[in-house]
């Protein structure tokens, strides 16, 4: 048997500190690291006046012998019993207690006396007459001389020697000491028990491992306590700072606890580290259990509950007000998924952070459960977008849908208003506005037919996921839906198309009875002007007659021009009443164009005959004028008197009549008057007429060469004159 075989269970289980803790601590018993000659340990028993328990005493010797080794309990012991403070009777109680409990292994036995005491009550005790029967020697020595069988290195200064002890340091240690090797041969049964159980386990796999066997104490306390404990026990002290005094090495049981110490420290180690190891084995098969757990609590909500909500929300509602709704419908059922989702992204992570750790035995099951754990997130998240991009598309539809709607109506409303414009241009701005609000309607028809199609295209690549299988989604009441507004769209569309291409025919038939009305108008202002040029420049007469044929020529066209004018007008009226007959605007007639037509064509018709006659008096008074020229000339020869008074008359006649004519007005049918130009360019025709007729007769004066001849043609011109 080793010495810490031998030690251990002299501690914990005959003896142990407890029940000796008074003694020790009281210095009854101590070993102060001192030896004798034989290198026996020296055991010291300090006794004092009061009353010591002897069974106390015996305890604490009992514990104190059970510290050394063998070895050293065969060199045996040298007991110094410190007997001045105590009485004879204690100090020979305490010689029998060594007789009874170590006889063999004390060798001697120093009583250390009073100075002055005990010398009369030797003589009735003499230890060496009983060292037979006592078994050892016992002397009786003053404390000065016990230097004589003990080197004074070897002793206390309470003997005279220069050791050093500190028995309350020594106790405590020791306390220490103890204290540890309990907690620590106790840990290790237990880590042992915990260690053995898992190794079990691991072989069983049926028989589940006892998860909440732990330790009672804390491996990494005990542990630190045993390494400060050693590092106590390694520390060499020196007293030579205190008076310069040899250097002082450790006790025998000091030296002897470091190696117990150690293997229990390298024994409890060794354990922890399985421990440690069992501990995170459990803590990994906790982990897994608990990723597995949670990963099925997110597949069978996403599965169960998840999969119900968005198997119930398939509608697209009828209205943008409807679909809004079940778009924060869906909102609400997004929020409930997030939070699962958001455990799905912790427990990847978990997941990838022990797939990277590299357990081969776990990767299969962590692979496939973050597969699954994938699959259904991602196939759920799938779900929930495309549902969300279909209310999206059915609010852009319903939308769409809202807005045609409403242009419709507005277009119907146009389409049922009286139309009352003041001219053709508001009437143009009016079709113009009314083209265009019906392009706008067909390009939002266009668009919804767009939207409605994506819609449905959506929808009809829609599955439900249920027990793992897609599902299709029996959409029959939202196309029915989609192509019912559609239709009913187009078939509001097209009345609306029907009735603007009615109003577009009226409006365009306005139009056109404001335009004739317009040039029936501007009609009336070009007989106008023309009557007004007719009157105002059209006043010569010409020359000579030749000049005035031409006149008469361009007075014939003139005249052409303005009865095309009139006719025009007329037309252009005619058709003014036949429009309102067809717009059926019995209030609204040509108005006074008509009137006012008539009467400037009246008037111009006036005007024109009074020209007409005025030309053709002047045709004849040039023609008889430029006859009697030609007549009075000397190349003709004489004529016959008959042939030139009529002649000469004619020339007066129409002459006379034609300057009377020049100073009438023109009567219009109204019963106004109007002037051909102004007096001045009437004074100048009349005198061009009279130079004329002058000329007519002076020439026919110079001609004649009888009397009567000139007495006639004095007759002729005297009136002139």
């Amino acid at each position: 048997m080793s010495l810490i075989e031998s030690v251990i269970p002299t501690c914990f289980k005959q003896t142990t500190i407890v029940p000796v803790t008074k003694s020790l601590f009281s210095g009854c018993f101590t070993f102060t690291g001192g030896k004798d000659r034989r290198s026996g340990l020296i055991l010291t028993i300090p006794l004092c006046t009061e009353q010591t328990s002897m069974e106390e005493l015996s305890s604490t010797l009992d514990y104190l012998l059970g510290i050394p080794s063998d070895k050293c309990k065969a060199r045996g012991f040298t007991v110094i019993v410190d007997g001045r403070k105590s009485q004879w009777n204690i100090v020979k109680t305490v010689v029998l207690m060594l007789q009874n409990v170590i006889p063999a292994e004390v060798s001697l036995v120093c009583v250390v006396k009073p100075d002055e005491f005990w010398d009369k009550k030797v003589t009735h005790f003499c230890f060496w007459k009983e060292k037979d029967r006592l078994g050892f020697e016992v002397i009786l020595v003053s404390a000065n001389k016990l230097t004589r069988y003990i080197e004074p290195c070897q002793l206390t200064d309470e003997f005279g020697g220069s050791l050093v002890y500190d028995h309350i340091d020594w106790v405590n240690k020791r306390l220490v000491f103890e204290k540890f090797t309990k907690e620590s041969s106790s840990l290790l049964d237990e880590l042992v028990v915990i260690n053995d159980s898992e190794k079990s386990s691991q072989l069983d796999k049926e028989r589940p491992p006892d998860c909440n066997f732990l330790p009672s104490l804390d491996p990494e306390t005990v542990l630190q306590t045993g390494h400060e404990l050693l590092s106590e026990l390694q520390q060499r002290r020196f007293n030579g700072a205190e008076g310069g005094g040899v250097a002082w090495s450790p006790m025998d049981d000091e030296l002897l606890a470091q190696p117990q110490v150690m293997k229990l420290l390298d024994s409890l180690r060794e354990q922890y580290t399985k421990y440690q190891e069992v501990c995170r084995q459990r803590s990994k098969r906790s982990q897994l259990e608990d990723i597995q757990t949670k990963v099925m609590q997110v597949v069978n909500w996403l599965e169960g509950p998840g999969t119900e909500q968005l198997r119930t929300q398939w509608g697209i509602g009828d209205s943008i007000r409807a679909s809004q709704a079940l778009q924060q419908k869906h909102e609400e059922i997004e929020s409930q998924h997030s939070e699962w989702f958001a455990v799905y992204v912790e427990l990847n992570q978990q997941i990838a952070a022990l797939l990277s750790a590299g357990d081969e035995e776990d990767l299969v099951e962590l692979k496939g459960l973050q597969q699954q754990l994938s699959d259904v997130c991602y196939r759920q998240a799938s779900q929930l977008e495309s549902r969300q991009n279909v209310l999206q598309s059915a609010h852009e539809f319903h939308g769409t849908a809202q807005d045609l709607s409403q242009q419709l109506d507005g277009l119907l409303g146009m389409l049922c208003a009286d139309v009352a414009p003041a001219d053709g241009a508001a009437i143009q701005q009016t079709l113009k506005h009314l083209e265009e609000k019906l392009k706008s309607v067909e390009g939002a028809l266009v668009g919804l037919r767009e939207k409605g199609q994506v819609l449905m295209d959506q929808m009809s690549n829609q599955t439900s996921w249920s027990y793992g299988k897609d599902v299709p989604i029996d959409n029959k009441d939202n196309v029915d839906h989609i192509q019912g507004v559609m239709e009913d769209m187009q078939l509001r569309k097209q009345r609306c198309e029907d009735m603007v291409d009615v109003r577009r025919l009226k409006m365009l038939q306005m139009v056109q009875l404001f335009k004739c009305e317009e040039d029936a108008s501007q009609a009336v202002e070009w007989l106008g002007e023309l009557l007004d040029a007719l009157l105002k420049t059209h006043i010569r007469l010409g020359d000579d007659s030749q000049e005035t044929k031409v006149l008469l020529e361009k007075h014939k066209k003139f005249v052409d021009v303005a009865q095309s004018t009139y006719d025009y007008g007329r037309q252009l009226l005619q058709a003014t009443v036949v429009l309102c007959q067809s717009l059926r605007c019995s209030t609204r007639s040509s108005g006074d164009t008509l009137p006012r037509l008539n009467r400037v064509w009246k008037q111009f018709t006036v005007t024109t005959e009074e020209r007409v006659h005025r030309l053709e008096m002047a045709c004849s008074f040039h023609t008889a004028a430029e006859k009697v020229l030609v007549q009075a000339s000397p190349d003709q020869g004489d004529l016959p008197v008959e042939v030139e008074q009529e002649t000469y008359e004619e020339v007066e006649t129409v002459g006379k009549a034609l300057l009377d004519r020049l100073t009438v007005p023109v009567i219009f049918p109204d019963g106004s008057e109007q002037y051909f130009g102004s007096p001045g360019d009437m004074a100048s025709s009349a005198e061009h007429i009279r130079d004329k007729m002058k000329n007519a007769n002076g020439a026919l004066i110079t001609a004649c060469l009888v009397p009567d001849q000139f007495v006639l043609s004095c007759q002729i011109l005297w009136p002139l004159a």
